[in-house]
């Protein structure tokens, strides 16, 4: 059995009165779900979060707190090895960045309002992630107080 830790991020926006994720495209376009990668030797899971969030979406984004963490199992093949893997999830403000922008490894990434990327999305644990950064964003009070 091996173990493999990574690290994602949901990066958020608010668009008017609504907020809105950036997702990526996977598998020749056929899987979205959120940015995450390997967390590098010497790399926190934050680190690797908020770096893994700039090369798949081309955005950068302001790490605001833990979201939690999902664990799977996989087989790979070559190694014929069972991996238990760990995936943390961070939440972050968008700062700057375009979406056009995201490196080779993802073949899209772009912005949805935060219900449609729920739907969007293949995989449960992504879904979970979600479902929580709705209730953390919705939680916290708008920046400057009263808005209209």
């Amino acid at each position: 059995m091996k173990m493999q830790f990574s690290s994602g991020g949901v990066i958020y926006r608010k668009v008017h009165d609504s907020i809105e994720i950036a997702l990526v495209a996977v598998k020749g376009g056929s899987v979205w779900t959120l940015p995450k990668g390997i967390v590098n030797k010497g790399e926190k899971p934050e680190e690797t979060s908020v770096r893994e969030v700039l090369e798949e979406t081309g955005l950068n984004g302001r790490l605001i707190e833990k979201i939690g963490e999902t664990t799977y199992w996989y087989f790979l093949k070559e190694e014929n090895a069972k991996v238990k893997k760990t995936v943390y999830y961070y939440l972050l403000e968008y700062v700057s960045g375009d979406t056009s922008d995201h490196d080779w490894e993802v073949d899209d990434a772009a912005w949805f309002p935060i219900d449609e990327a729920l739907r969007r999305v293949s995989y449960k644990g992504d879904k979970d992630m979600i479902v929580k950064v709705r209730e953390m964003i919705t939680a916290v009070p708008p920046a400057g107080g009263a808005c209209g």
